[in-house]
């Protein structure tokens, strides 16, 4: 066989190894605390964080940066299957004496969302600028969380709608400036503190070149909202790794949702009309749960895939979600996609 012909077949098989182990998908996870005394809402312990990392270490994740992971989305370009992001929101201690050395151990690259006016206070069980400094340098991406981790859709008394977006935007600016002036960073990322947005906050931050991060579960793909992006919060009972480990392996829906296009709401049990494309799932997979309850889909439109959920029960607390998941076909994976809901009142 001529020479030029084995080499030809050569790169055409690693060529298809390469693209069929490539994906439009990522996992972005979101912890807060790394500690035990801290509370467990928003807690993990530093031997499950460890068996974190290690899971992910052991099970060929491919962690890279959020930079990374979000730039190659939003050009449409492939990652590395089974690619993962890890962000920390608020800026506390634990992060920098328990977590960053164990990220660097395993040679982990993450990124973290601070609020300034904890930190320029030198708040208690709050890190210092001089060690995120430190982070800063060693590679770690510094990003927005808000000067004072406000509820961004509560209005002041007599606040009109104007001001409400003003102010908000003034403290975006302004934590944004601070984290620059102090690292030199400046990403135009924001964690939405408590994971609550609606859509003239959403345009603000369109408006300002920034890309959103929220805390509804999910994977991330090419046709994610950038806006809105999701995240795995991983603490309390959800740090457990054997439901954990579900969620690092998860892939996007090709979904859109219709209706409503905010999350805030004003009943206890709002329905949902989301598309999933046809062509890609297999609908008869899918469901939609919430509260670990199926929701009652109907099926608007099958042939295009649209269906809308249609709760009975009410569901308690200022946020929840429904979650909508169906098995990848010849894998032990799931696709994963979450619909926020949020009740000010």
């Amino acid at each position: 066989m001529h020479r030029s012909y084995v080499l030809f077949t050569l790169l055409i098989s690693l060529t298809f190894i390469v693209t069929s182990n490539a994906e439009t998908h990522g996992v972005v996870l979101l912890y807060h605390h790394v500690a035990k005394n801290t509370p467990p809402s928003t807690s993990i312990s530093p031997e499950n964080f460890r068996e974190h990392l290690e899971f992910l270490r052991d099970n060929n994740f491919n962690i890279i940066s959020l930079d990374e992971m979000v730039d190659q989305l939003q050009a449409g370009e492939q990652l590395p299957d089974k690619s993962v992001a890890i962000t920390f929101d608020d800026g506390y201690s634990s992060i920098y004496e328990t977590a960053f050395p164990m990220l660097q151990l395993f040679g982990f690259p993450f990124t973290l969302f601070l609020s300034t006016g904890p930190i320029d206070r030198q708040q208690a069980n709050y890190i210092s600028w001089e060690q995120i400094r430190e982070m800063s340098d060693a590679g770690v991406i510094i990003a927005n969380h808000m000067v004072e981790h406000p509820y961004m859709l509560d209005k002041r008394p007599q606040e009109s709608q104007v001001d409400w977006l003003d102010r908000l935007e003034k403290e975006l600016l302004s934590a944004e400036a601070r984290i620059e002036g102090e690292t030199g960073q400046s990403h135009r990322y924001l964690a939405y503190p408590y994971g609550e947005f609606d859509t003239p906050i959403k345009s603000m931050l369109e408006k300002n070149n920034f890309i959103g991060f929220a805390q509804n579960s999910g994977a991330l793909g090419a046709k994610s909202d950038f806006l809105a992006l999701p995240r795995y919060p991983l603490a309390s009972v959800y740090a457990n790794l054997e439901t954990a480990r579900i969620k690092f392996d998860t892939k996007s829906f090709d979904v859109e949702l219709l209706e409503p296009k905010s999350p805030v709401t004003s009943v206890r049990n709002p329905s949902a009309t989301l598309r999933f494309n046809p062509d890609e799932h297999n609908l008869s997979q899918i469901g939609c749960f919430a509260d670990s309850k199926a929701i009652p889909m109907n099926w608007l439109d099958r042939e295009q895939g649209i269906v809308k959920l249609d709760p009975a029960d009410n569901y308690a607390g200022r946020r929840w979600r429904y979650i909508c998941t169906a098995p990848i076909p010849g894998e032990e994976r799931f696709y994963w996609h979450s619909v926020q809901w949020i009740k000010t009142d």
